[in-house]
């Protein structure tokens, strides 16, 4: 045939007309079209080489109906082929007669996989044609479902089971690979019985060529959970893991490394075990460090996945994986590294790993705990903040490594963990729990689900040594409640569940599994009371975060908290080692505002609506309060208070003042401390300093207001005048006589304003009310000979009272005319400048009743705390006595009265003598105007 004259086969209807005929040849008897091999053959070759891999050709293909006769083609195949349990080749007449004529190789020499001989060498060319072409249309999702529908799944599957050939394995593998893309054809598959042949693929095959294709169809035929469990069930895991180990060639590696990849996703016990057995575990670790960065990411993920069984955490860690996935994970969240999403993994991985002593020492050794206590400082990272601490849990009786969480900050950031949202973490399954304590796999009654997990979770903290120790018939409604409360220094591993028939006894009883709530914030407040036992818990507990987190939960909660936080807090208190810390960082203070006085931090000073449960919160800070007075009433307590008091930094002094009245009731020791050494002055003199505590002031108003009570019972506070004045039955105007028509005693005087008013006025009545007037009027002065006497600098409104004073009037009401209502500002108003003028005339009771004027308007029942500090602004010591009076007075809201403080303490300003003075003065009951003691 002369070069570049067309053939037959260039047609892809001559083609697909032999391919129809060999397909639908009899096999009873008659002429068979397959015959002679050479029109077949070439239009294969054809097929494969130029129709198929044209552009659209395999579209063509499927079009023209090439489907149908190619599958029918290797169906009788595979009915010709050999079988396992034959002693030899068996060819039915069609394939023989294929087999009479030469046919150009598709492929590399064949080798013997099994014991079964090989099918003649043309059948098996005939066979690796069909298979390539249809492999290659299998790469098209029309043509996989037209194959699906076709029923061509089964024919492959019998040829993997009867041709034990190198290529016709290679081939059919690849065709039930590209068939498995596809979901429906994949469970066609698994049911059609392939996954037994593909193993025995992988142990039987010597072709790296043919492994690979093995190896990419079983990873196809992972593509769910359910599947990826059959595979395993199946063996498919093991001789992938040999493999690895037998270090293949990079190509079969990358196979092998994808194919572990899909078949541990959501790892299975089986896929695990497989693995593991199969010698998996090392080549992987050291794949870590694969130059192919594609390996290399696939090889860490699957040590990550099988980080989900604890059975293999413990080979894992001894073949280094601790040390891989820690750096992988470190490296991630560097400043080149990967989104939260990629780091997910390998956090929960982390996580899991420290369930195991053997791999926690190995975390803590490589810097684990850095990384871990970074993980719960970082805000991005908030959904996996749960994970972390249940992990840290692991670190329960580790006093080395409990002592670096500490020193890292741990319990300010475990208290913070109390009130956070909820992870989206996923909840792991009993087969993650640690495997120090291996369960035994025997066959057990059918338990409850949450008998399971709560077995699962004493088992892997250690509160049971094994399953053997808990009663199967045990479960949480039957135990009785344990005699006493979470023993002080409980010791692991000794702790054990009896039958119901058996009472727990104290430190034998775990409280999480008996008595409490195991809810989110669970681990936490699990490392929160260990901490809590150490015999000076103060430097890391008794902190301004620790006790908001803390108080926080308790009075946050959506439900009833969970007793071992209350534990905590009762624990802490009754601690001698704590009081210094308590009265330090105004914990005391704290405990009374937000559980006794219902104000936290949060409510300050804006208030923000709290559950109702107001009793059972007060109850409790009264209760902690009395556990500090003990302490503090003691011996030791006395002379630590009184070592602060006179000894501490300037802070540690103010602080001890502010707390001494709600945890000292002794009148000895409060007095000794607050009056004679002087820690009331101290107190009051760092109002008007910068606030050591975003609470101070709060903290400040209500400690003045304790110790005013405490005093109380031996001097009665000094209550401001009373007014003299009734507003409901004034006293008679004397005054307003000068006013009418015709007054009796006529005026003999006025006084002339600014504003050009004249106010009648009896010059006698005057000059005697007043040393001012009587030398103005009475003395050598030209006004004593006028009739019209002028008074410079005054408004009507401000001399009205004045006129009314001047000749007798006492409680008729002219006081209250220059007074604003509550709400303005008094400065700059007519009462100032009536208050001003009766001080200049020389008129003392006169600025007295304007004072109880201002004091009756701004500082009664339409007064609030905004008014107080108005009033303080005027100046005058009286009004500063009325001020401190009503913010300090008996049965006075705890919040106005901050309130009000804060506001004195701005009108005050850097003029801190009248303040001062004033609040002493009503603490220590002193009448206004007489001198305090220093």
């Amino acid at each position: 045939m002369a070069a570049g004259k067309p053939t037959l086969t260039d047609s892809l209807s001559f083609c697909l007309a032999q391919l129809t005929a060999a397909a639908g040849a009899s096999l009873a008897g008659g002429k068979d079209p397959a015959t002679n091999e050479t029109p077949l053959g070439r239009a294969l070759l054809a097929l494969r080489t130029r129709h198929i891999k044209a552009s659209g050709g395999i579209e063509r293909f499927r079009a023209r109906g090439g489907l149908r006769p190619l599958l029918a083609l290797l169906r009788r195949a595979a009915a010709a082929g050999p079988a396992p349990s034959q002693a030899g080749p068996v060819p039915s007449p069609v394939m023989s007669a294929v087999s009479a004529g030469p046919a150009p190789s598709p492929g590399p020499a064949p080798s013997a996989l099994s014991s079964t001989p090989s099918p003649p060498v043309r059948l098996r060319k005939t066979l690796d044609l069909a298979l390539s072409i249809l492999a290659n249309c299998c790469t098209e999702g029309a043509c996989r479902a037209e194959v699906r529908r076709l029923g061509g799944i089964l024919p492959l599957v019998t040829i993997l089971q009867c041709v034990k050939t190198d290529s016709i394995q290679n081939r059919t593998a690849r065709a039930l690979g590209n068939l498995a893309m596809e979901p429906e054809s994949c469970g066609d598959i698994h049911s059609a019985g392939a996954v037994p042949l593909l193993v025995e693929s992988l142990t039987a095959c010597q072709d790296s060529q043919c492994l690979q294709s093995v190896v990419r169809a079983l990873r196809n035929l992972a593509d769910s959970p359910q599947h990826r469990l059959a595979l395993a069930q199946q063996g498919a895991v093991r001789p992938l893991a040999e493999l690895l180990a037998a270090a293949p060639d990079p190509a079969l590696t990358s196979a092998l490394v994808r194919a572990l990849l899909e078949l541990s996703r959501g790892c299975s016990r089986a896929c695990a075990e497989q693995l593991s057995l199969g010698g998996g575990l090392g080549p992987l670790v050291s794949l870590a460090s694969h130059p192919k960065r594609a390996v290399r990411e696939a090889t860490i993920l699957i040590l990550a996945n099988l980080c989900a069984q604890g059975l293999v955490r413990p080979a894992l860690g001894n073949a280094g994986g601790v040390e891989v996935l820690l750096g992988e994970l470190r490296r991630r969240r560097g400043p080149n590294g990967a989104g939260p999403a990629s780091q997910q993994p390998l956090v929960r991985a982390v996580c899991l790993l420290c369930r195991e002593a053997i791999n926690r020492a190995r975390l803590r050794d490589a810097g684990g705990l850095e990384l871990l206590m970074g993980l719960l400082r970082d805000p991005r990272a908030s959904a996996w903040h749960p994970r972390v601490v249940a992990a840290l849990v692991g670190f329960l009786y580790d006093t080395g490594a409990l002592g670096r969480l500490q020193a890292l900050g741990l319990v300010p950031l475990l208290a913070g963990q109390l009130c956070g949202e909820a992870g989206d973490e996923e909840e792991e399954g009993r087969e993650a729990a640690s495997w120090d304590f291996p369960e035994e796999r025997t066959p057990e009654p059918a338990e409850a689900g949450s008998f399971r997990s709560l077995r699962s979770w004493l088992i892997s903290e250690g509160y049971a040594a094994g399953p053997g120790d808990i009663s199967p018939d045990w479960s949480p409604e039957h135990c009785p409640p344990p005699e006493s409360t979470e023993p002080a220094s409980p010791t692991p591993g000794c702790t054990t569940l009896r039958a119901p028939s058996t009472l727990c006894t104290p430190g034998r009883c775990p409280a999480a599994a008996t008595e409490e709530p195991w809810g989110r914030e669970g681990p936490a407040l699990l490392l929160l009371s260990r901490f809590s036992q150490a015999s000076d818990p103060s430097g890391a507990l008794v902190t301004g975060p620790a006790l908001c987190g803390l108080l926080a939960y308790v009075t946050g909660a959506p439900g009833p908290p969970s007793p071992r936080a209350l534990r905590i807090l009762a624990r802490l208190t009754c601690n001698p080692a704590c009081l210094e810390a308590f009265v330090r960082s105004y914990g005391a203070a704290l405990l009374r505002a937000w559980l006794v006085l219902g104000i936290a931090p949060d409510d300050w000073p804006t208030p923000r609506a709290r559950p109702t449960r107001r009793s059972q919160h007060r109850e409790l800070g009264e209760m902690l309060l009395q556990n500090l007075t003990v302490q503090a009433e003691s011996p030791f307590g006395v002379g630590a208070l009184t070592h602060l008091l006179l000894s501490g930094s300037p802070e540690d002094r103010v602080a001890c003042a502010l707390t001494l009245p709600f945890i000292c009731r002794k009148p000895s020791l409060w007095r000794r401390l607050l009056l004679d050494q002087g820690g009331l002055r101290l107190l009051l003199m760092a109002l008007t300093q910068p606030a050591p505590h975003p609470l101070f002031l709060f903290f400040a108003a209500d400690s003045l207001s304790c110790l005013q009570g405490l005093m109380s019972p031996t001097v009665s506070p000094a209550l401001p005048p009373a007014i003299p004045w009734d507003l409901d039955s004034p006293s008679p105007c004397l005054y307003a006589r000068l006013l009418d028509p015709a007054p009796i005693p006529a005026p003999d005087l006025h006084f002339l304003l600014d504003s050009g008013l004249q106010l009648p006025a009896l010059r006698a009545a005057s000059a005697t009310a007043s040393p001012f007037f009587r030398a103005l009027l009475s003395g050598s002065f030209a006004e004593a000979q006028m009739d019209l006497v002028p008074l410079r600098g005054l408004s009507s409104s401000a001399a009205w009272p004045i006129l009314h004073h001047l000749h007798g009037c006492r409680g008729c009401g002219a006081v209250l005319g220059p007074v604003p209502p509550p709400g303005e500002p008094l400065l700059g108003s007519e009462a100032e400048e009536a208050l001003e003028a009766a001080g200049r005339f020389l008129l003392p009771e006169l600025e007295e009743e304007l004072e109880e004027a201002v004091s009756h308007i701004h500082l009664g029942p339409q007064g609030g705390p905004e008014s107080v500090a108005e009033v303080f602004r005027l100046g005058r010591p009286r009004l500063a006595a009325h001020c401190a009076q009503w913010t300090l007075g008996p049965g006075q809201c705890p919040r106005k009265r901050a309130l009000a403080l804060v506001g004195l303490v701005e009108a005050a300003g850097e003029e801190t003598g009248p303040l001062t003075e004033a609040l002493l003065a009503v603490v220590m009951g002193i009448k206004s105007g007489t001198r305090v003691p220093a």
